[in-house]
């Protein structure tokens, strides 16, 4: 392993807020593109393309995505950004629009490079404080976990806060029928890993060199109903966020050899074909660890992980599960190849 490189796992947050008025619109939705700059200035990163719908608005940022709904955010940054930095200048924005805060929920794998991140990332502890000291007292549900596996490079951190008086107030039976999937790739195929490197000197755009490494990888075939934003990043990586109705789809890759990873994250319902598009997903980076953390109410959704990946000379090493407020339950499953 390299000395020092790009760190390629994401730190994630996801905030949801609740409005009195039921008709709230467009919500969170309009914020102005100058305020959402600010707000990204403080993680340490910016907007290089964006998408979106009626449903939401999605942005592929110089780290990773970002993704805007009415009462809901969800940013998820690679590198050294100081993700956390950007709660109170969304709470802050929240108010003036008077949405209120019911849940927040931060999520992460084990960094590769933990001494090169950045205060409040330097370890877990100090995430927990800056989480615990930046949420309002009203999200006084609140659970830190870290969920282990047999192998000590990977373990996956949760932090979650809730208002559960308000989460059930406004929670439809829609939502027991969606859960979120984050699969964390590493040690990826190295010539697959090629497809995501740039000829230098090509004079094309981020954007159409991202559109042909979305089709030259298949990335564009996991979910042919998506629409797609891709970027190509100056000598290699690359990032896309798929829209797919109210739905996000999103991968990030750095395909350096010595520390190569790639992740792939989406929303699904109990009704969609998980199994392939998860298959599809592995399929297109060939790693040799996988690991994926599934957030469901629905209890046998994470059994059908295993049918997606074993197929692929992968086999199950651990099985994690917790519970947390207001969400249902996280599996975390650690998988490398035979």
């Amino acid at each position: 392993m390299a000395v020092s490189g790009f760190e390629g796992f994401e730190k994630r947050l996801e905030l949801n807020f609740s409005h009195d008025d039921p008709a709230i619109g467009i919500g969170f939705r309009q914020l102005d593109f100058q305020s959402l700059e600010k707000v990204l200035h403080a993680v340490q990163c910016t907007v290089v393309s964006a998408l979106g719908n009626q449903y939401f608005d999605s942005y592929v940022l110089s780290e990773s995505s970002l993704f805007v709904y009415p009462t809901k955010i969800i940013i998820k940054t690679c590198g050294t950004t100081q993700l956390l930095k950007s709660i109170p200048p969304l709470l802050h924005h929240a108010a003036s629009m008077d949405l209120n805060i019911c849940a927040c929920r931060y999520t992460r794998g084990n960094f590769i490079f933990p001494e090169e991140q950045p205060y409040p990332h330097t370890s877990f502890e100090e995430e927990i404080v800056y989480l615990e000291e930046n949420l309002p007292e009203n999200l006084c549900c609140r659970k830190a976990s870290v969920m282990p596996s047999k192998l000590s490079s990977h373990s996956w951190h949760v932090f979650s806060a809730c208002d559960q008086s308000k989460m059930v107030l406004h929670k439809s039976p829609y939502d027991d029928q969606l859960y979120t999937l984050e699969v964390c790739m590493t040690g990826l195929d190295k010539v697959l890993a090629r497809k995501f490197f740039r000829c230098p000197n090509s004079g094309k755009t981020g954007d159409s060199v991202g559109k042909e490494m979305s089709e030259s990888s298949r990335v564009c075939d996991i979910n042919p109903n998506a629409l797609i934003c891709e970027f190509a990043f100056d000598t290699c990586g690359y990032s896309m966020n798929g829209i797919d109705g109210d739905r996000y789809s999103t991968i990030h890759v750095t395909p350096e050899d010595g520390f190569s990873y790639a992740s792939f994250e989406c929303v699904a319902s109990i009704y969609d074909d998980i199994v392939e598009v998860l298959n599809k997903a592995v399929q297109v980076f060939r790693p040799a660890t996988v690991s994926v953390a599934t957030t469901c109410t629905n209890r046998e959704v994470w059994m059908l992980v295993a049918k997606a990946i074993e197929p692929l000379g992968m086999k199950l090493r651990s099985c994690t599960m917790d519970d947390i407020s207001a969400v249902g339950s996280i599996v975390f499953q650690v998988f490398t190849s035979r």
